[in-house]
């Protein structure tokens, strides 16, 4: 099917100049800048029936041309900003949209039930300038550079509201989707610029919503689709990018909201994304991915220490507060821990907020696309899609191109000049051997949990947790039930070991902030601590059990 694959990054509107004058543009430049005006107007039902299945239609004006165009959902080799996704396009008599030229799409179907519950209506505009500038690379690659300045605005509660569209669209054309992103990093050295998970579309949706991010709620780990006969090595870039995606996807959530669930869910994406890179070492040894690890451990270490901080002030400290608020002897601490606890939180997630906002974390997620759309690790690659010719209204059409569209869009990244992947195992083997040997480790930490003393259950839980994020990214190779049934009994006995650790890094934080003026206070702590961790103790033996009658799916 055709296929868009583009780098999405936002820039700073004073720096859109000086990219252009950027020398490591200037060295894959090929041929004129061309600058359009483009007015697109975007249709849904009033339920956004569309949008909730990640389809996006709409009528744009392309100079003198209308240009219809439906956009499918990403597909599994996005992440990192790169979005890859079908795209369908015709040419207009005029402007009026023509949902029937839908039925040529793989979501004809949806399409159609949506307009059984009425027409489709005009849920928002975006209108901008673009400055559009081919490129080539030295391996044959192609590909378009657009800077787009303008705005999207959308009626919301009889409001007309406007956000600026200020980013660089590098679309690949032809060729190896890594160049993509070194052009990217070299650029984003020397410029503002920042990885942009979120498509026109999706911003003209928060705006309608009257929301401030286009995520609504925090972003958490979504399940991936592998196919029965994918290498690890390929099976794992599909899931390193969706970590990816978590990641970048809770970025601006954390920096503007104070619900910790951001934090929590960007750390989560952190690990995921540290345990995957871990697998990586065993399916494609020859990967260069030193550097990211250690850029991957950086994040994940500040986030880890504000989420630890969020725990403590936020889960820990307010009931045992409760449990002695009658206390004369030890309200008074209580409150002076409180407050202490609540710096540390504000300082731990100012750093959090600092490292995200950063150049280097723009940089981490680019380096990491990077790493997994080269060497032929699920590799993204195209292939020329258009030919010489006529269009015609109503005919698939490559409005980039500005021919009409008669080949599909995947190509054969040997064959474009990319790296041929080498011999790896199967992803299903790999699963198989893999989380044996992860299975039988946790067993061996789990025969004596009951008695286990800290660090026991904390190796544990480290085990738990290798363990679930293995089977979680395997899982969609396997039955599905099975599957379902194994991790979500392993998800609550790594959910009871995480309470303990949270007892035991309560009790460290506790020591840090008391002192010897509320020496009191931090014994009361530790007493009300011990309570709660005979309380888990039933409940860990309980999943123990549970998880100890479950069956390997992967056998």
């Amino acid at each position: 099917m055709p296929t868009e694959i583009e780098l999405k990054l936002a820039i700073d509107p004073a720096a859109m100049d000086g990219l252009l004058r950027h020398p490591a543009l200037e060295a894959v430049r090929n041929g004129r800048m061309r600058t359009t005006r483009l007015l697109a107007h975007y249709y849904d039902s009033p339920d956004a029936r569309l949008a909730r299945e990640g389809v996006a239609l709409r009528v744009r004006r392309e100079g003198r041309r209308w240009i219809q165009t439906l956009k499918g959902p990403p597909d599994n080799t996005a992440g990192a900003g790169l979005q890859v996704r079908g795209e369908w396009a015709w040419v207009l008599r005029d402007g009026v949209l023509d949902p029937s030229l839908a039925a040529s799409t793989p979501w004809h179907k949806l399409v159609a039930k949506t307009l059984r519950r009425g027409a489709l209506a005009r849920c928002f505009t975006t209108e901008f300038e673009r400055r559009a500038l081919p490129l080539a690379f030295a391996d044959g690659t192609h590909a378009e550079l657009a800077i787009d300045r303008g705005h999207v605005r959308a009626m919301c509660d009889g409001r007309l509201r406007r956000a600026p569209i200020s980013e660089v669209e590098i679309e690949l054309k032809s060729g190896d989707a890594a160049n993509l992103y070194r052009l990217a990093l070299a650029l984003s050295t020397d410029l503002p610029m920042a990885v942009l998970t979120a498509s026109k579309a999706a911003r003209g949706y928060a705006l309608r919503r009257g929301a401030r991010l286009v995520a609504d709620e925090p972003v958490h780990a979504a399940r991936v689709t592998l196919t029965s006969d994918a290498t690890a090595a390929d099976a794992l870039a599909i899931v390193a990018r969706e970590c990816l995606h978590q990641i970048a996807a809770n970025a601006p959530g954390l920096l503007i909201e104070r619900d910790p669930e951001w934090v929590h869910q960007m750390r989560v994406g952190t690990r995921r994304l540290r345990s995957c890179l871990s697998l990586v070492t065993h399916a494609a040894p020859e990967l260069p991915i030193d550097e990211v690890r250690t850029e991957v451990k950086w994040l994940a270490e500040l986030l880890g220490h504000a989420r630890d901080w969020d725990v403590f002030a936020m889960q820990t400290l307010p009931p045992f507060a409760a449990s002695f608020a009658r206390d004369d002897a030890l309200a008074p601490g209580i409150v002076r821990l409180r407050a202490r606890a609540g710096t540390r939180r504000r300082a731990a997630r100012a750093a959090a907020r600092a490292a995200v906002a950063s150049p280097r974390f723009h940089r981490l997620l680019l380096a990491t696309g990077l790493a997994f759309a080269s060497n032929g690790l699920g590799a993204t690659s195209t292939s020329d899609v258009a030919s010489e010719g006529q269009s015609l209204p109503g005919e698939p059409f490559d409005a980039a191109a500005g021919t009409h569209i008669n080949a599909p869009a995947n190509g054969d990244v040997a064959a474009m000049g990319g790296a041929v992947p080498p011999p790896v195992d199967r992803a299903d083997a790999f699963a198989a051997a893999l989380l044996t040997r992860r299975h039988g480790r946790l067993h061996e930490h789990g025969t004596a949990l009951a008695q286990a003393s800290d660090q026991e259950r904390h190796a544990a839980r480290i085990a738990a947790k290798r363990l679930r994020y293995a089977a979680e990214f395997f899982a969609p190779m396997f039955p599905r039930k099975r599957a379902r049934v194994y991790t979500e009994s392993l998800a609550e006995l790594q959910d009871v070991l995480g309470h303990y650790n949270d007892v035991a890094t309560a009790s460290t934080r506790a020591a840090e902030l008391a002192g010897t003026a509320d020496s009191m206070v931090a014994a009361a702590l530790r007493g009300w601590l011990a309570a709660q961790r005979a309380v888990l103790s039933p409940r860990l033996a309980k999943a123990w059990r549970e998880f100890e009658a479950c069956e390997p799916f992967w056998h």
